[in-house]
């Protein structure tokens, strides 16, 4: 089998990150929240189940049964929505089913708390990189993780950022503000605002009067948090911000020359495949680079040996520019790069480790060839 050099991978990617000229887009899943403390979407079910009440329990077990967190929400706003009286579907009412949501929301909302345990380094690295990236075009960051992470680091390290909501108690959504083009000519909002896109809502968005607003902490107790579009069609409203934002992900993947950077996503929601696998066939001249901590699912492998332009690497193998190989362990290694015989940065916390420092030596290099210049300038004169 081929083998691929990780130091030439590593320079090359901080290569293609220093061109200020490309639209640079992050997709991150819940790897992230992971590397950071928190659970993910498996461990966040587990604990949804034994932070019920008995009652509570038993009702979501059943609406859980061949479907995940996410598809048993969904069903559950499907029951409240389609019944009425004393109707039941699985053993619910209607009432009974907004009940169940609430309570499942607030577990959520409570496992999801960024406590002292939590360790922010990584997304703090992350939001640092992001904020010095100074592209002509904003940098996007999609996500489908419902905590407040990325919102936490990117005020933490004073990064001026846009999530489509407008306000600081009860922002409010416009839709207008999204739907604006890729282009800097398009945008209302200035370039270096970083825009985080939360695809799946957050823990600080709740329902009221029919839309989706975006709070100033976590929903409190009673309250469901939108952290998750529910497929039903008979309350469009409820779902505005859900179905703007996946639109906002299609438009951004399709912008020709456009750098997506993948990390903690298990590619196991058909639908956002879909939409990253059509962009990588559709536009060659854009790169997707996907971060796989652990083996490289099928689905995305079949697709990398014949798409170029879609590269993916696990720990110990990589497929690039269409060729599956195994790492070659290098004679020297940079810090995050390699440990333990594979590559390190298949975990978050080495890549954005690695973002952070990569913009760091451009930074450096930027303020010596100024310097430069003066100094030129004042012998000349």
């Amino acid at each position: 089998m081929p083998e691929h050099d990780p130091l030439r991978f590593a320079s090359g990617l901080s290569a293609k990150l220093a061109t200020r000229s490309r639209h640079v887009c992050a997709f991150l899943g819940a790897g992230v929240a992971r590397a950071c403390g928190l659970p993910d979407i498996g461990q966040l079910q587990e604990r949804v189940l034994s932070g019920l009440k008995s009652d509570e329990k038993r009702a979501f077990a059943r609406e859980l049964k061949d479907r995940n967190l996410e598809q048993a929400l969904s069903r559950l706003r499907r029951i409240a929505t389609l019944l009425s009286g004393d109707q039941v579907i699985d053993g619910l009412t209607s009432e009974q089913a907004v009940a169940l949501d609430k309570a499942v929301c607030q577990v959520i909302v409570n496992e999801l708390n960024i406590k002292a345990k939590t360790n922010l380094t990584p997304v703090y690295h992350f939001a640092a990189w992001a904020g010095r990236a100074r592209y002509r075009l904003p940098v996007e960051v999609f996500t489908v993780n419902y905590d407040l992470l990325l919102e936490t680091a990117l005020e933490n390290r004073k990064v001026p950022y846009f999530d489509g909501f407008v306000g600081t108690l009860k922002a409010r959504f416009h839709t207008e503000l999204v739907e604006g083009g890729t282009g800097p000519d398009d945008e209302c909002v200035p370039p270096f605002f970083v825009r985080l896109w939360k695809l799946h809502g957050s823990v600080n968005w709740a329902w009221e009067d029919q839309q989706i607003l975006r709070l100033g902490q976590p929903v409190s107790e009673g309250l469901a948090a939108a952290i998750y579009p529910s497929d039903t069609k008979y309350e469009e409203s409820r779902r505005v911000p859900f179905v703007v934002l996946q639109d906002r992900l299609r438009r951004a993947l399709q912008q020709s020359e456009t750098m997506v950077i993948i990390a903690g996503y298990s590619f196991s929601d058909e639908h956002l495949n879909e939409l990253i696998f059509d962009a990588a066939s559709r536009r060659e001249r854009s790169e997707f680079l996907a971060f796989c901590y652990s083996s490289i699912p099928d689905s995305l492998s079949s697709l990398a040996l014949t798409t170029p332009n879609l590269q993916v690497v696990s720990g110990d193998e990589a497929i690039l520019g269409g060729v599956r190989g195994t790492w070659k362990a290098p004679a020297e290694s940079a810090p995050n790069l390699w440990e333990e015989g594979e590559l390190a940065l298949r975990d978050f916390r080495n890549l954005a480790a690695y973002l952070v420092r990569s913009t760091a030596r451009e930074a450096e290099a930027e303020g010596v060839f100024r310097e430069q210049i003066k100094v030129r300038g004042a012998v000349s004169g």
